[in-house]
């Protein structure tokens, strides 16, 4: 597909300095200007200041100056303003009021990571020697950014311009409510939820393992146990273990690892995704924080204020 990597999000909280702290313990290493880098793809998070908690824009790779004329193509067809620049497009998804940015990027090519050994029936892949899981004690550094997921006010209006304008594909539905779509070949890197008003629901950050899973989310909950939200737990779309944490600003950050990859468009058939299946296979049942953020009524009354 000519869209090949979520490259950034932007951030905005009212508490700039305090959440930057979570992120730094949650494994990010800071870099300048508000930005913090991942350990494989470089620099994907910028925290600036905002009244209220929101996805401030994201930045998509592209191949060429052909992709960006594409798309702007589309935009202008849905009746949507594009801004151009050396090397990149911009336009504004009006519902969330995000930014999103289309930009000619090198392709990311990750390096591989030996799989962990595991012991199973017949076959003992790791003898005479304790799990690697249970004896490290480094911090757990995230690999990517994954995903982001935005609650929009019009979900339609936010599907088509990701899917009609910028060129996402979709790999799932959740019923009438949400769509996962993908800009590579993980199952998702955005995913939009109707929502009564336009927040930043989480961002999803990818470490190797179902370990590194529960080894980050138990260091990030060992003084801060207010901080857990959901977790441990394995997601029907797109397969991932996952375990979600609370940052400061009341914006949900999520470890993940094993995420679905389609590579070939032609042998994934996107489903509609209803009830628990549309949340998780495995796991605790979410709170009702996780699908109705605390926030989020106060979110609103801010919202009529303005």
């Amino acid at each position: 597909m000519p869209l090949h990597r979520l490259t950034s999000v932007t951030m905005g909280v009212p508490n700039v300095e305090e959440t930057s702290a979570y992120y730094r313990e949650f494994g990010l290493s800071p870099a300048d200007d508000g930005w913090f880098a991942t350990r494989d793809a470089g620099r994907q998070l910028r925290i600036v200041h905002a009244p209220t908690r929101r996805l401030v824009d994201l930045h998509i790779g592209v191949d060429d100056a052909d992709d960006l004329d594409r798309a702007a193509g589309n935009l202008h067809r849905l009746g949507i303003d594009v801004r151009r620049g050396p090397g990149f497009i911009s336009a504004v998804e009006q519902a969330t009021g995000t930014v999103a940015y289309l930009e000619i990027a090198d392709r990311f090519e990750q390096e591989t990571v030996a799989a962990a050994r595991y012991n199973g029936p017949g076959r003992y892949e790791r003898a005479g020697q304790r799990a690697p899981g249970v004896v490290s004690t480094d911090q757990v550094r995230p690999r990517k950014l994954g995903h982001a997921v935005l609650g929009s006010t019009d979900f339609e209006g936010t599907q088509a311009f990701f899917v009609a304008g910028l060129g996402f594909k979709v790999s799932d539905y959740i019923k009438g409510v949400g769509a996962f779509m993908r800009c590579s070949t993980d199952h998702h890197n955005v995913l939009v939820l109707a929502a009564p008003v336009s927040f930043l629901h989480h961002t999803s950050w990818q470490v190797d393992d179902i370990d590194e899973v529960g080894r980050g989310a138990h260091l990030m909950l060992e003084d801060h146990p207010e901080r857990h939200v959901w977790g441990l737990g394995r997601h029907y779309g797109g397969s991932n273990f996952f375990w979600y944490l609370k940052d400061p600003a009341g914006n949900f950050s999520e470890y993940y690892s094993d995420m679905d990859c389609i590579v070939d468009d032609q042998l994934w058939t996107p489903e509609d995704l209803q009830g628990a299946r549309s949340l998780y296979s495995w796991g605790p049942p979410p709170p009702p924080s996780f699908l109705h953020p605390d926030d989020l009524a106060a979110m609103m009354a801010g919202a009529h204020t303005r």
